[in-house]
C-alpha cells in the first residue's frame, strides 16, 4: 500500500481532468466535494481525513430557501426543506449539506479499498448513511474510514464523520462495493 497513491487518487485535480460525456458532471461534483479535504493518515485498510465546513459546502444563513415553481412542491419537516421536483435539499442555515457527506463517504470509502491494496475499480452496491448531528460552518470534521471486509468480489468499509474538537459523531456510513478487478 502506497499512501501517496491513495493521496493522489483523492486529489480533486485527479478527478476533474478533462472528461467528456455524461460522467463529466459527476466527476466535477466529486472534485468539488473533495476540495479542502486533507489526508492525515493512510495505512493498510484505514484512512483518516479532515476538512473544515465552509460556506461552499453548506447553506449559509444568507441563502434563503428556493421558492417553489409551479412544477415543484415544497415540503417542510423538522426545519429542513425539500424541493421534490429537483430533489434539492436545503439544510438549515449554515449546516454541512448531506449530499456532500454522502459524496465524501463514497469517495473516501473507495480510498480505504485502495489503502488496503484492493484498488478502487468496481461499483458501489450500497451506501447507507445515518445522520445523527449537524456540522456548522467553521467546524473541523474528522473522517475515519476502515475496511470491515474484503471478499473475492464484494468489500465493505465504514466511514465515520466526527467533530474534531469534541469527537461527537455527526454521520456514519457503510459503503459496500463490488470489486470488479478481483474476479
Amino acid at each position: 500500500m502506497d499512501p501517496e497513491a491513495v493521496r493522489r487518487s483523492l486529489e480533486p485535480t485527479a478527478l476533474s481532468k478533462e472528461v467528456v460525456g455524461p460522467a463529466s458532471a459527476s466527476l466535477r461534483y466529486d472534485a468539488f466535494a473533495l476540495t479542502g479535504v486533507r489526508i492525515d493518515a493512510a495505512e493498510h485498510g484505514r484512512l483518516l481525513c479532515s476538512f473544515v465546513v465552509t460556506p461552499r459546502i453548506a447553506v449559509s444563513a444568507r441563502s434563503p430557501p428556493p421558492s417553489p415553481t409551479p412544477s415543484q412542491t415544497l415540503i417542510s419537516f423538522g426545519g429542513s426543506e425539500m424541493v421534490t421536483a429537483r430533489t434539492r435539499v436545503v439544510s438549515p442555515a449554515g449546516y454541512l449539506l448531506s449530499g456532500v457527506t454522502a459524496t465524501l463517504a463514497d469517495q473516501l470509502g473507495s480510498g480505504v479499498f485502495l489503502s488496503s491494496g484492493i484498488g478502487t475499480s468496481g461499483v458501489s452496491l450500497e451506501l447507507n448513511l445515518s445522520y445523527v448531528d449537524v456540522a456548522s460552518i467553521g467546524e473541523e470534521i474528522e473522517v475515519e474510514g476502515k475496511l470491515l471486509r474484503a471478499g473475492k468480489s464484494v468489500g465493505v468499509v465504514s466511514v465515520d464523520f466526527r467533530k474534531k474538537k469534541t469527537g461527537k459523531l455527526i454521520a456514519q456510513a457503510r459503503h459496500t462495493k463490488y470489486l470488479a478487478h478481483c474476479n
